[in-house]
This record gives structure tokens, C-alpha cells and sequence, in this order.
């Protein structure tokens, strides 16, 4: 496996970190998960099925629990043995908190020259904001993005994915292998400063038009893609479904109203979005409030126009196709799992369905690390471990 050889030290908590650091374990890496001793806290968050949360289950399969006090000079001692030996540390609390413990990078890496050490916060290690707490709705706001959440009563509303989350754990994982593939060369590690309002901002170069060529703010519903565009947007059907209309290029928009009867409306389609296409808007708006879903969806079906059903995410998940392209798993007790997007034909990922029990590992890694058992009974009794 591509990653087989590689042992990653994860201390983040919640989404970015451990969504970033279970690709690495899909995919062959060692990560052991250093938890206090109340433990992670998705642990307890959300609905359970078997003995685990679902949000744990598909952040934490495959990967080994060590719980670790780390205020106790001794678990401190412990994990700087555990980096002497590692590839990669990942931590994401807030900005001056492993300095405080005595293993930020510079101190770290003292002991443990070789080690990529990634942080991920809300606004990185420099800047005005990085003392500023946030989760990622707060952090989408001050990005800007989610005032792209608009509905059609122009009110912004809460983001349906986190996408903060999600896109600082990308790119943690990005630059962490760039990293590593540098460290296998030089024998050095580097540190990695991922924020997650700069990994928004990242994501932009499709919206960055007005606010580079004019300085303005998105006018949202009269642009491309928030619904100005007739073909890019949402219809609702006379049994109070949704279908989708996603491309809006000349051919797609010609292949459907050629075959509805319309061709006269062709060509306000190749203008910009916005009310030179309201007339398209309204044609469309009629056209499938006057079908059922399942009836638009089978006229829809023998021309090429882009188009889905909105579905929901149980939707989704029963479609046979996740199951195809392995997104949809279930362990040997039927338990379902998020399979992992980075598909390669050699060496493709294998999945480790074991999610471990809070400090399962602990006595084992302490052990592998030459504590002689004497003193592993006593940092367990003693609370350390």
C-alpha cells in the first residue's frame, strides 16, 4: 500500500484532523490516536450504531488508541519517544497550546528532526485572527463563502456541508505527502500551517471574477452558479420534488428546448445570467411543475442535458452506484462505512473496519517503545496512560 512504513501521530480532534489522517490509515499508514482521557469527543457525538458513534466509526477505523495525559511530564516524555520514531504529527487545538505543553515544532523537533509536523486551525499560526476561536460556520463567514448560502428569499442560512472542515483536511493531507516526499529524500521534516479560512479562500478562483476585475460583492441570485442561470438552477415538480438542471453550455440548453417545443428561447440562454434569462426561467418553471419527478426525469432521459434529481443523502447512499465505486462498505458485522475516494489500481486502499476502544493500545505501545512492564502498570495506575 502506498503509505505501508509511514507513522503518523494524530492529536486533532473532531473533522479536519481525524478526516485527514483516516485517508492516511485507508491507505497503509500507522496512525496511532493520542486521546486525553475523557477521550475524543465524536466518540459520544451523534446517533450510535453498534458500540460506536458513526461520525467515530468513519473518522477512526484502522487507527490505534494510546490515551495519554500529556500535562503529566511523564506522557509528555512518552509521545516525544513515540516522535523520535514517527513521520508525521498532526494536531489541531488552538494556537499556543502545544508551546504551552513544551512540544511545538521548534521544541519537537530537537528530538525528532525527521518529522512533518501539521497544524490545523481556524486561521493559522500568524495573522490578526489566529487567537480567535471558530468552528467552521464561523470561519465560512468571515471567508465570505457563506454568504453564497442564500435562498430564494435572499436570507443567508447555515451551510450544508462543512466545507471549512473539509477542505483544510484536503489540503493538510496535500501538503503533509509533499512534505513526506521531501523528508524521503533529505531526511528532514518541515512544518505545516494549514487554516481553514485560508483553505476557503484557495477554493475560489471560479467566484473571484467580480471580486478581482470589479471590487464588488457577488450579486448571488442573478449570477451562474446560485440560480441566474435558467439551465443551472432548481425546478420543482407537481409532486413537490426537485429537479436539477446543472449545465448551462449552449448544446445542453438546445438539446431540451429543441425537443420541448422552444427553440425561440435558444438564444437568451447564451446570455449572461440573470433577468435576460427570466423568460427561459419562468418557460422551465412551468414546464416542471406541470410533471411529476419520475415523469421529467423519463423525458429527460434520451437527450444530453445535464440534469439529476435532488436527492437526499439516504438517497444517495442506497443508490447502487456508491456501492459500485466501493463509497458505500460494510464490515464483517454488516456495519456500513464510508468507503475512501482516492481509488488507485496498484496498490488500491484496504480498509481496516477495527475501531479501537478508548487507550486500547496503550499498554502495547508503551511496551513496543521499551517500557518494561513494571512501569507500564504504573503510568496506568498512575493515570498517565
Amino acid at each position: 500500500m502506498k503509505l505501508d512504513g509511514v507513522t503518523v501521530i494524530d492529536l486533532s480532534m473532531f473533522l479536519p484532523g481525524p478526516h485527514f489522517t483516516v485517508m492516511m490509515a485507508d491507505h497503509g499508514a500507522d496512525v496511532i490516536r493520542i486521546e486525553p482521557h475523557a477521550g475524543e469527543p465524536t466518540r459520544e457525538l451523534g446517533l450510535r450504531l453498534g458500540e460506536h458513534s458513526v461520525w467515530f466509526r468513519n473518522t477512526h477505523r484502522g487507527k490505534r488508541s494510546l490515551r495519554l495525559n500529556l500535562k503529566d511530564p511523564r506522557g509528555k516524555a512518552l509521545l516525544l519517544k513515540l516522535l523520535e520514531k514517527a513521520d508525521v504529527l498532526v494536531e489541531g487545538f488552538r494556537p499556543g497550546v502545544m508551546k504551552r505543553l513544551g512540544l511545538d515544532y521548534d521544541s519537537v523537533r530537537v528530538h525528532a528532526p525527521q518529522l512533518v509536523y501539521c497544524s490545523i486551525s481556524a486561521f493559522g499560526q500568524t495573522g490578526r485572527y489566529c487567537d480567535h476561536p471558530a468552528h467552521d460556520m464561523a470561519v465560512q463567514a468571515l471567508a465570505g463563502t457563506l454568504d453564497f448560502n442564500r435562498g430564494r428569499d435572499g436570507a443567508p442560512t447555515n451551510p450544508g456541508l462543512p466545507a471549512a472542515d473539509i477542505t483544510s483536511s484536503m489540503f493538510a493531507l496535500t501538503g503533509v505527502l509533499m512534505a513526506l516526499l521531501k523528508q524521503r529524500q533529505t531526511g528532514q521534516g518541515d512544518f505545516v500551517d494549514i487554516a481553514m479560512h485560508d483553505s476557503l479562500l484557495a477554493w475560489t478562483p471560479n467566484y473571484t471574477g467580480p471580486v478581482f476585475a470589479e471590487h464588488r460583492a457577488h450579486d448571488v441570485k442573478n449570477e451562474r452558479n446560485w440560480g441566474g442561470a435558467a439551465f443551472y438552477s432548481l425546478y420543482l415538480t407537481s409532486d413537490a420534488r426537485w429537479l436539477v438542471l446543472g449545465g448551462m453550455e449552449h448544446h445542453f440548453c438546445a438539446n431540451f428546448l429543441h425537443k420541448a417545443g422552444r427553440p425561440d428561447l435558444i438564444p437568451l440562454c447564451d446570455l449572461p445570467p440573470g433577468p435576460g434569462q427570466q423568460p427561459v426561467k419562468d418557460f422551465l418553471t412551468a414546464f416542471f411543475a406541470a410533471r411529476t419527478q419520475a415523469d421529467a426525469l423519463a423525458w429527460l432521459e434520451d437527450i444530453d442535458v445535464c440534469y439529476a434529481p435532488l436527492r437526499t443523502l439516504v438517497e444517495a447512499y442506497d443508490d447502487p452506484h456508491a456501492a459500485e465505486r466501493g463509497m458505500l462498505l460494510h464490515d464483517e458485522q454488516g456495519l456500513p462505512h464510508i468507503g475512501t475516494a482516492i481509488k488507485f489500481t496498484q496498490e488500491p486502499a484496504r480498509i481496516g473496519f477495527a475501531v479501537p476502544h478508548l487507550g486500547e493500545h496503550s499498554r502495547a505501545i508503551a511496551a513496543a517503545l521499551g517500557y518494561a512492564e513494571e512501569d507500564i502498570d504504573a503510568l496506568a495506575r498512575e493515570g498517565v496512560i
